[in-house]
Order: C-alpha cells, then sequence, then structure tokens
C-alpha cells in the first residue's frame, strides 16, 4: 500500500482557503493499480494538480491524489507540426515557456494560466483567442475504473467551453498522467482578442511568438491578482452562452453589453460586466469579495472559508439573475 498521510492542504489551493485531507502524491505510475482497487472498494478520489480551479472544504472526504510527475520531450516531429508530450506534474506555464525556448511556438497565447499540465484539459483552459483543445493532441489517462491506461484523442474528451469528460464526465474515473500538444509549423499569431490586438508590443511589423507570450503575461499581470498576494482562483464565473434572441433583447435594454456570437449561432456575455453592472465590482462581504480591477475574480482578503466563498457567488448568481435573467456558472470545482 502506498503512503498516505493527513496533510494541510491551505497553500495547495490558489484561494488559501483552510483544508485538512488524506493525501496520495502520485511521483511514478506505482501507485495506480493499486488506487483502482481502492476506487473499487468505494474510496472517493480527488486528483489535485495546482489548486488554482477549487474551492476546497475544510475537511473533505475524498483521498486526494497530487499527481507530481515531471517531463517534456518532443515525440514526433513532420513537415507540418511537432508533437510534444508533457508529464501532468509539471507547471502549465513553464511547459509553454519551454516549448518556446525550443522553437515550438502555439500556446503563447496560454501563457501565465496557473495550474498543472495535468489539470489543463479537465477544465479545457483558454484565454487571449485560443482553447487547448484547439493544440490537443491526445491525453494518456488512467482509467481508475478500469485499472489501465488510455490515450484518448482530442474528439474523445467530450470538450465544450471550460467543460471535458474529465470534469463532468465521470467524476472519479480518470487520473491524467501526461497531455500531448500538436503545433503547427506553419504559425500564425492570434491577436484577434481586444486586449492583444491593442497591445503597443504587437503593433506593426513582424510578430513573434516570444513577443505574444510576453505580452499575454503582461496584461494578466496587470488584470488579474497574484494568488501569492491576494487568494483567487482566477476567473470565477464562466462567460454564459445565451441564444442570439436574448442577446438582442438585452442589449436592446443595456446598449453597453459586451457580447461575442459564437460559431453555433449563440452568443457569449461577458460575465464580469455583467457582475459590474449588478454592483458587485469591488465589492466586499466579510473577508471575501469581487476584485476591485476585475469584477470575475473572487477573491480571499484573508481567514476566508469554502462557505464564505458559496455565499458570496449565491449571491453574485442571483443578482445577475434579477438584473439579467442571465444564469452564472461558476468555474471553479469544489473538494468536499
Amino acid at each position: 500500500m502506498p503512503e498516505i498521510s493527513e496533510q494541510n492542504l491551505s497553500a495547495c489551493n490558489t484561494l488559501g482557503l483552510p483544508a485538512c485531507a488524506r493525501v496520495l502524491r502520485v511521483r511514478d505510475d506505482g501507485p495506480l493499480l493499486w488506487l483502482s482497487g481502492a476506487v473499487a472498494q468505494g474510496e472517493r478520489v480527488f486528483v489535485l494538480g495546482g489548486g488554482s480551479n477549487v474551492v476546497m472544504s475544510p475537511r473533505p472526504h475524498s483521498l486526494v491524489v497530487k499527481v507530481e510527475t515531471r517531463g517534456i520531450r518532443l515525440l514526433d516531429e513532420s513537415p507540418d507540426a511537432w508533437l510534444v508530450e508533457a508529464q501532468a506534474g509539471e507547471s502549465w506555464h513553464g511547459f509553454v515557456d519551454h516549448c518556446l525556448d525550443h522553437g515550438w511556438p502555439g500556446l503563447e497565447n496560454l501563457a501565465l494560466i496557473p495550474g498543472t499540465v495535468g489539470a489543463a484539459p479537465v477544465q479545457n483552459i483558454g484565454a487571449y483567442g485560443l482553447e487547448l483543445d484547439q493544440r490537443l493532441h491526445s491525453v494518456l489517462a488512467w482509467d481508475l475504473h478500469a485499472g489501465t491506461q488510455v490515450e484518448l484523442l482530442a474528439a474523445d474528451c467530450g470538450f465544450s467551453y471550460r467543460d471535458s469528460i474529465f470534469k463532468h464526465g465521470e467524476p472519479g474515473r480518470w487520473l491524467i498522467q501526461a497531455v500531448r500538444v500538436r503545433l503547427p509549423r506553419a504559425w500564425q499569431p492570434i491577436l484577434e482578442y481586444p486586449d492583444l490586438a491593442r497591445h503597443p508590443g504587437l503593433a506593426g511589423g513582424d510578430v513573434s511568438a516570444r513577443q505574444v507570450f510576453d505580452a499575454v503575461c503582461e496584461i494578466r499581470r496587470r488584470k488579474l491578482p497574484d494568488p501569492a498576494v491576494l487568494g483567487n482562483a482566477g476567473s470565477f464565473f464562466k462567460n454564459p452562452l445565451v441564444p442570439a434572441t436574448q442577446a438582442k433583447a438585452l442589449r436592446d435594454r443595456f446598449p453597453g453589453l459586451a457580447a461575442y456570437p459564437q460559431a453555433d449561432g449563440r452568443v457569449k456575455l461577458a460575465a464580469g460586466w455583467l457582475i459590474d453592472q449588478a454592483g458587485w465590482k469591488g465589492r466586499q462581504v466579510g473577508p471575501v469579495g469581487m476584485h476591485a480591477h476585475q469584477a470575475l475574480v473572487l477573491v480571499n482578503y484573508g481567514g476566508a472559508t469554502a462557505e464564505d466563498v458559496r455565499r458570496l457567488a449565491a449571491a453574485v448568481c442571483e443578482d445577475v439573475w434579477q438584473r439579467f435573467g442571465v444564469r452564472l456558472e461558476r468555474e471553479p470545482v469544489t473538494l468536499d
């Protein structure tokens, strides 16, 4: 039986919430068969990455599995693309930086997203005009139910906006071991996102992937609070997708509505704008609040618990619903 110990996880979640749980640290494949057996006997398992997308209860009942594997390698090189693999325990931002250092561009718009490589497909991370599923080739995952490793191609992962089978398919089934990305040689910068389109460092002439990377990092640092200074989980709510008819009706009532038509005919609304207009930007309730410079970010000013976070999120959702008739959905998952 692998070593399992009770550990304080307060430093393992970027919201900085107090939590203690049983923890199994996975640094190789050794514990995986045992873990499958434990799941078969009814053990609840929660796979924890960097803790940047989780709201932790004080005493979670689940066995927390912390994946700490390391390694990045070039698997294949063709005239069209590079196929690069990273182990799940690698830092996502470090992986993006590593790829650029080795001349493999394509992930730069996803720079500075907190968390691990293994957590990236769970949320189908996205930022500044790019989502992971646009670059992902496959995921190597341990099927805790079957007790075997499988390779899931991007089409098998059920990707949608901030979602995947790893998040909502069968909770507790998958432990991501490695991620493989396909980075096209015919690289072109993705600069359509407004913050990038107007960034002075990207104006005129040829733009390199490293310049895009640097611009994304500068924008994120300017707009989002550093979790090491002020506890937060990044964007706390998803940008809601609504029918075009509803978006038009809302825009008629609220001409300043931030809305973006989607390929499927729906319209994506800016959750931050809705929260701001509902009066929550910079508003604090006890130890938690919505950030003064970015209404989409829920922050822990110190001493907050999961219940404080739950109450604030519920109040924000209710006010947005009452004002706009739009349901907000939170991004972070709950560890209880």
